[in-house]
């Protein structure tokens, strides 16, 4: 480790003395002449290729050298505008703000905008969407239900705020997918910082890869990569919102940034918390009131022991644009989190009452960015995080309950208590999982000239992890196991540009390793010591792939990707995890799998003031040694309390198609609609079958629509409103012509609807917003018998401070 902080405190301070320092800023906002912040304006340093877009709150910041400068800022259907700036030694940072007029003398052409940063990063050739936070942030929604918008993605969700979450894409999901913040897994985090918990608001974009994730990322993943960009702006802000609602829900966050202007000095921290009593109704062919002879009645009940909480944050301080430095920032990241937990792997007839997690991480993280590094057109990005995770189950509570909420009676009219001594019938267990936890994330890039640029990333993660159990003896915390699991992943990248930007090419190889070390105390054969007996694996894979795009006019570009994709196993899946029922198995292979992607773009198209995109996206997959829960009806009893992923044995093929339309007028009506139809078949008992608990047919629709000067002049109310639909899956394989009972393993088609609303005052800085999900009350399943909340309201106050 000493050697690892040398080179990385080399990397820092080998750029501070390089640099020259004749270099400053010019920042601002663009905003239309009714106050309105223009979104994604183009801004260029004139004489130079020099420029950037503007953010969704209209705010822009290009770095450029001492000297006089020319300004430029366009924007379709408005006036242009420019202004000259002098950058020196006295100026360094310089603000510049453009309030742009309509130009209505072109509304009645057909019009081609330039690309926002949404369109730039889906437009390259990747199956891709880029998801834009900033409305979201301002309603009473996760980050996985904004998510779940989007095509060709389903969240599978055990259950309410704090339950666990699986992440399908084009139907491959769990580990076969992974999620980044700042290219950092998440899993490094632990589960006391993940999507259930982090706020909109703390997010600045999310980029959705399917089927070929790109070397930036150097991810090891068969179904894509979800990756999480946090706000990187250095601009003086501070934002705090408080979310109430149904089920005792309440959730607050808070943003801020603060950067000195000579100096560069800057300090950035968010927070949040959340706490949910998630007890909603829930009902099903499990859950039942059970009397004292054994009679059992089918109920609707109320979960009773399902509470979550969780909190945490960030805190960074160091130096933002300066002149050896784009960004150079340490901190801290720690979060907390307590779950109790109603039930085992499925919804049982005997749900839990006394059984819960606690979780707790406390991490350093580092980051440094810097363009133009030694030479023009070197950069270098490094992202860290280094510190120890904390796991604790609790489980010591001996009464048996109902889904009434009761205590179970047995037929002498006693109340019942289980034999093992605790809700789960391992027995009682105080386990610890105690995890030191690293990642590195690094990325050089070199652009040749305009038409070539070559990238290297790498990414390591490593976790060193003890297992421990207060309520077993001393003997036998003995022979508790000491597991580690270590991965390296290194990706060579080549960008083409071609043929006056219309031709975009990016091939990549990627180069995977991964150490699995199991150390376990174990008798001798003749019981005279304590020998250690030792697993241990070194297994290294090769992939590749590419994503290329050709723009056949403006308006029509098409998109061709494809990667012989390396997944490698996870710590739970090689180790498992007592808190989430998962057992070991330390001899699980990675899974392999052959993708590609087949799509076209249309759009966007302006016809006076209608906008109009269309995308569609062709995609098959072959996975090979597939890791998953067993396949037989066996493996998925309602009795088992325990699950063990393993290597499926038949190989699975994935074939779809998705679709999404989006529609926008004067940009105060905005609707989208967006389909997935696919299959996922495998080789159960020599037949082809679908492939068990994964749903095939998705769409969601949603509509948008703003007024402004509603009651007060200067103000802006938004209303929404979304559908989500899901069509009929089976949980388990079909047992031939014999369906008789099967009815049961089916997940019934479901469509619900959720409609919120926000305000913004007429100053800008406060806006409230009001949601209702789930308007009809439906029953919600993602899961056999794991049902989600039904009907739910929420109210939620924001406040913003920019530029203070």
């Amino acid at each position: 480790m000493g050697k690892f902080l040398l080179i990385i405190f080399t990397l820092f301070y080998v750029p501070v003395m390089a640099q020259s320092t004749n270099q400053g800023s010019v920042y601002g906002k663009v905003i239309s002449d009714d106050g309105s912040p223009l979104a994604y304006a183009t801004v260029v340093i004139k004489g130079t290729r020099l420029g950037t877009l503007t953010d969704e709150q209209g705010r822009y910041e290009i770095n450029i050298p001492y000297g006089k400068h020319t300004v430029a800022v366009s924007f379709i259907g408005f006036s242009a505008a420019s202004e000259s700036i002098q950058i020196n030694s006295g100026y360094r940072r310089v603000s510049l703000d453009f309030v742009l007029s309509e130009n209505t003398e072109n509304l009645d052409e057909v019009t081609v905008s330039g690309k926002s940063n949404k369109t730039a990063i889906e437009t390259k050739g990747f199956a891709v969407n880029a998801i834009e936070t900033r409305e979201a942030g301002l309603r009473s929604i996760q980050t996985n239900e904004l998510l779940n918008t989007t095509v060709g993605v389903k969240i599978r969700q055990n259950g309410g705020l704090g339950s666990s979450v699986q992440y399908s894409l084009n139907g491959l999901s769990g580990r076969s997918v992974s999620i980044f913040i700042d290219g950092i897994p998440i899993s490094t985090y632990g589960s006391s910082f993940n999507l259930n918990s982090i706020p909109p608001s703390m997010i600045k974009n999310i980029e959705v890869y399917k089927g070929v994730v790109p070397g930036h990322l150097s991810s090891d993943a068969v179904g894509g990569a979800i990756n999480i960009e946090l706000h990187d702006g250095a601009q003086n802000n501070l934002s705090a919102s408080v979310s109430y609602g149904s089920f005792n829900t309440l959730q607050t966050n808070l943003n801020g940034a603060y950067r000195m202007e000579k100096s560069g000095f800057t300090i950035k921290a968010s927070a949040f918390h959340n706490y949910s009593d998630n007890d909603y109704k829930i009902s099903g062919r499990t859950i039942v009131d059970i009397a004292p002879n054994g009679v059992q009645t089918p109920i609707v009940a109320r979960r009773f022991h399902d509470a979550y909480r969780s909190s945490g944050g960030t805190f960074q301080v160091g130096f933002t644009n300066v002149s050896w430095a784009d960004q150079f920032l340490v901190g801290i990241t720690a979060s907390d989190e307590y779950n109790e937990v109603q039930h085992g792997t499925f919804v049982t007839i005997s749900p839990y009452k006394g059984r819960f997690l606690e979780s707790d991480a406390f991490l350093g993280n580092l980051t440094y960015q810097k363009e133009n590094l030694f030479i023009k057109n070197l950069d270098l990005t490094v992202n860290g995080v280094y510190g120890k995770r904390n796991r604790v189950i609790n489980d010591t509570v001996a009464q048996a309950y109902t889904w009434a909420g009761e205590r179970l009676v047995g037929f002498d009219g006693e109340y019942l208590d289980y034999i093992w001594g605790s809700q789960n019938e391992n027995g009682p267990t105080l386990a610890k999982i105690v995890r030191n936890v690293a990642s590195v994330r690094s990325g050089l890039s070199y652009a040749i000239n305009n038409n070539h640029r070559i990238l290297l990333n790498h990414v390591y993660s490593g976790i060193d992890r003890e297992d421990t159990d207060e309520m077993v003896s001393l003997l036998e915390n003995t022979f508790q196991q000491n597991s580690d699991i270590y991965k390296n992943i290194i990706s060579l990248s080549y960008e083409l540009n071609a043929f006056d930007d219309k031709f975009k090419l990016n091939a990549f190889g990627k180069h995977y390793l991964q150490k699995v070390l199991n150390n376990k105390p174990v008798f001798n054969d003749d019981n005279t010591e304590v020998i250690d007996e030792v697993y241990e694996s070194n297994k290294d894979y090769t992939g590749y792939g590419f994503a290329s795009s050709y723009i056949v006019v403006p308006e029509i570009t098409l998109l061709l990707s494809a990667e012989k994709a390396i997944r490698l196993p996870s710590e739970n899946e090689v180790f498992g995890d007592a808190g989430d029922n998962l057992l070991p198995n330390l001899t699980i292979q990675p899974e392999t799998s052959d993708n590609l992607n087949i799509g076209f773009r249309l759009g966007k198209f302006y016809i006076k003031k209608h906008g109009l995109t269309l995308t569609t996206n062709f995609f098959a997959r072959n996975i090979e040694n597939r890791i998953g829960l067993p396949p037989d009806a066996d493996g998925l009893r309602e009795s088992d309390e325990f699950v063990q992923y393993t290597n499926l044995e038949n190989t699975a093929e994935s074939k779809g198609i998705e679709a999404e339309f989006n529609y926008t007028y004067d940009n105060n009506l905005g609707f989208n609609f967006n389909l997935t139809r696919m299959s996922l078949t495998t080789v159960n008992s020599g037949v082809e079958s679908d492939v068990p608990n994964v749903p095939l047919f998705t769409m969601n629709a949603g509509l948008r629509y703003s007024l402004r000067d509603f009651i007060q002049t200067n103000s802006l109310i938004n209303l929404f409103y979304n559908a989500y639909y899901t069509d009929e899956f089976a949980f388990k394989f079909a047992a031939g012509r014999n369906t008789s009972g099967e009815e049961e393993f089916l997940i019934p088609e479901q469509i619900s609807h959720d409609f919120g609303l926000s305000y913004v005052f007429p100053k800008k800085n406060f806006i409230l917003s009001f949601d209702v999900k789930n308007i009809f009350d439906q029953a919600i399943y993602d899961n056999l018998s794991v049902q989600k909340p039904g009907r739910a309201f929420y109210v939620k106050l924001n406040y913003i401070i920019n530029n203070f």
